[in-house]
């Protein structure tokens, strides 16, 4: 993301995007939230990238620079807060300083809807539609669909084997020989760079793949077999923990 545009106030509003199509790398001085109100957005930053049907919504903390890729058509809705519109959010040990997955609760949707899309509101009804809007995100849990970006590039190899082919069943120790890397090297690594063990990094590379698939209508039952799921069943039942809801239910809120 060597080449990006620089846009000192995040835009607020409304944009349609069809299925494939991506805003290029970008950063802003204020803070932005990125809601699909329909379809699935991913985020793409140096770090890793993060992905969110309608239940949840993307935080981009100021000078992130971040790029927009949309699965299926998709209507995004942003919230952007200017540089000098300091909130609750800035304040030192608040947590916001890194882009996340954020839960969207029924009103927490309707507050983005409302902000994003009546930009004549007059200015004192705009302020208290935004210090509402921030209040409720303050309280939305997070909930992490993150495949972070590999440094070393024993791991980054490992993490490209298994992007490219999620149900790819071999454990770690097989996709070590496949790249000529250790296992204990790889699960150091896979710690000491994503906080993670292998599994769990695996179940958020096919969590994030599920989403993506779900988006362009694949059915459950293939979703399940594409990403690595041993049954419909056992997707269903994993999903649901990460997302608190079934997997029919991910574009609904």
């Amino acid at each position: 993301m060597s080449k990006t545009r620089h846009t000192p106030h995040p835009p607020t509003g409304r944009r349609l995007l069809d299925a494939g199509a991506s805003i290029d790398a970008h950063r802003h001085d204020g803070h932005q939230l990125v809601y699909a109100g329909r379809g699935v957005v991913e985020v793409i930053t140096e770090a890793g990238a993060w992905v969110a049907p309608a239940s949840r919504a993307l935080w981009i903390p100021a000078g992130t620079v971040h790029a927009h890729r949309a699965h299926g058509p998709t209507e995004l809705r942003l919230v952007g807060l200017a540089p000098t519109e300091r909130t609750a959010l800035d304040e030192p040990g608040a947590g916001w300083e890194r882009p996340a997955v954020v839960a969207v609760t029924g009103l927490l949707r309707e507050l983005i809807l409302a902000y994003s899309g009546e930009a004549d509101l007059p200015g004192g009804e705009r302020e208290r539609l935004r210090g509402v809007l921030v209040d409720r995100l303050r309280r939305a849990p997070g909930q992490p669909v993150h495949v972070p970006a590999a440094r070393d590039p024993r791991l980054a190899a490992v993490c490209r084997l298994v992007r490219d082919d999620p149900a790819d069943p071999r454990g770690l120790r097989e996709l070590g020989r496949a790249v000529g890397a250790g296992e204990r090297t790889l699960a150091r690594l896979f710690r000491g760079e994503f906080g993670m063990g292998f599994r769990q990094w695996r179940t958020q590379v096919r969590l994030h793949r599920a989403v993506v698939l779900l988006a362009e209508g694949v059915p459950v039952t293939s979703v399940a077999v594409r990403c690595g799921w041993s049954s419909p069943s056992a997707f269903i039942e994993v999903f649901r923990k990460a997302f608190g809801h079934t997997p029919g239910r991910a574009f609904t809120v």
